[in-house]
């Protein structure tokens, strides 16, 4: 940061509520809102530091956008992976004449003692070759959900 801004943003705190209040008018363009004084000084330092090295990206405001969206009801939240099998979930395939099983862990899985990222990379170290996970311990057939699900 540099000096100018960080001692900008030093003195916020030291200023009288109508000096903020014109800072904010100044800063936004707006009246400032009928919050109490810290709320005034954390988003003038906020403010200051946007214009100094600029704001969120575009892609943080969309991901902001839809999360609002979300709790006000506007949009639904993306549904849950079904192929994804509940934590302690025993997954049991016979591989050329010899039984696998793998445990499911809140962070991935476990075959032999090893843990995995997905079931994808179970699948590969089982077969040696590339296998869609959920489709290798039949969560899925051929691309759609088990209809069981």
């Amino acid at each position: 940061m540099t000096t100018a801004i960080l001692s900008q943003v030093a003195e916020l705190p030291t200023l009288p509520t109508p000096k903020l209040k014109a800072m904010w008018r100044e800063l936004t363009g707006t009246e400032p809102p009928p919050y109490n004084r810290t709320f005034l000084v954390k988003r003038l330092a906020y403010r200051i530091q946007e214009l100094a090295f600029g704001g969120l990206s575009a892609q943080a405001e969309r991901r902001l956008d839809d999360l609002v969206d979300e709790l006000d009801g506007k949009k639904k939240p993306k549904p849950k992976d079904m192929t994804a099998p509940i934590v302690g979930t025993k997954l049991i395939r016979e591989w050329q004449g010899v039984l696998q099983e793998v445990t499911a862990l809140a962070d991935g899985f476990e075959w032999q003692g090893r843990r995995y990222q997905s079931l994808s990379a179970v699948a590969r170290a089982i077969t040696g070759t590339r296998w869609n996970g959920p489709l290798f311990f039949g969560l899925r057939k051929h691309g759609k959900l088990e209809a069981s699900r």
